[in-house]
């Protein structure tokens, strides 16, 4: 596990801990908001790793690294994701309609009109190229097949930032940013914008509730990595003690949240095997 030091802005913890920081958490979320949509952002209410919990026990509910409510603005969830699976990519685009479903769902009032409905923007910020075709910037919206220049306005959005893509001329200050995002050290910090926000993400390691909550968040891990390993052996011998504890470190990662290239690292760790051996047990018995 890295250090809380070591880790960059692209890390969910950090992000979250820095936009939801009692001192530095709005100007920061501004900043980052103002740099990726060229517009000045009103005032911001933070939530934190916001749960929109699915219909009943059978249903996906959604958690959001930072979610940004705009005062009589839009809806922001920022997601970074390092997550690079082939199934997690092939899935990115499915994975946002559902989570523009659950945000629209968690804020129309009973007794409210369609119309009334609030503009959402789910931006994912990401170190691998979703689409291939090596753009910093890639925006979503929907439109009329037949018509494309038909005006047709939801007020749904989603962005979705490569931080090493150079295509399509995007604009100096986000590639800055982005860059500093992945590799937030102080020799990354070009601007005085950057240098600001690094002397907030440098106080927000230092701070000590900070430092307890990510040491509580390596605690959870440990347990995931125990209770993986007990429920293995109840698991029985199926087909081999090693098959039941695969199924189980599986099914509790993705009970907790864990990407694939997570569950990977929890295999490898739990059952002494090699990256391939595990990608091979998690598309095996991933069901």
């Amino acid at each position: 596990m890295r250090t809380l030091e070591e880790l960059n802005l692209v890390d969910d913890f950090l992000v979250n801990s820095l936009t939801s920081h009692k001192i530095y958490g709005e100007q920061s979320a501004r900043y980052i908001l103002e740099c990726i949509l060229h517009r000045q952002i009103g005032k911001l209410t933070v939530v934190p790793q916001r749960f929109f919990c699915g219909e009943n026990t059978e249903t996906h509910g959604i958690r959001l690294d930072v979610y940004l409510d705009e005062e009589n603005g839009e809806i922001f969830d920022i997601e970074p994701d390092q997550n690079d699976g082939k199934n997690e990519m092939a899935a990115l685009p499915r994975r946002v309609r559902f989570y523009h479903a659950k945000i629209d769902a968690g804020n129309l009032p009973s007794g409210e009109t369609y119309g009334s409905l609030r503009n959402v923007v789910v931006i994912f910020i990401t170190t691998y190229d979703p689409f291939g075709l090596n753009r910093m910037v890639y925006t979503i919206k929907n439109c009329c097949v037949e018509v494309p220049e038909l005006k047709y306005e939801d007020g749904a959005q989603t962005i979705f930032l490569y931080t090493r893509g150079s295509e399509g001329n995007p604009p100096e200050e986000l590639k800055q940013l982005l860059h500093y995002m992945e590799h937030s050290s102080v020799e990354n910090a070009s601007t005085e914008n950057l240098k600001k926000l690094h002397r907030m993400v440098t106080a927000v390691k230092r701070d000590g509730e900070v430092g307890l909550a990510y040491m509580k968040s390596f605690e959870r891990e440990e347990r995931i990595r125990k209770q993986g390993e007990e429920e293995g052996r109840k698991e029985g011998l199926e087909e081999g003690e090693i098959v039941g504890k695969t199924k189980e470190v599986i099914k509790l990662g993705r009970r907790f949240g864990k990407s694939e290239k997570e569950i990977i690292l929890l295999l490898q760790e739990e059952l002494h095997i090699d990256k391939d051996k595990a990608t091979d047990f998690l598309e095996k018995y991933d069901k």
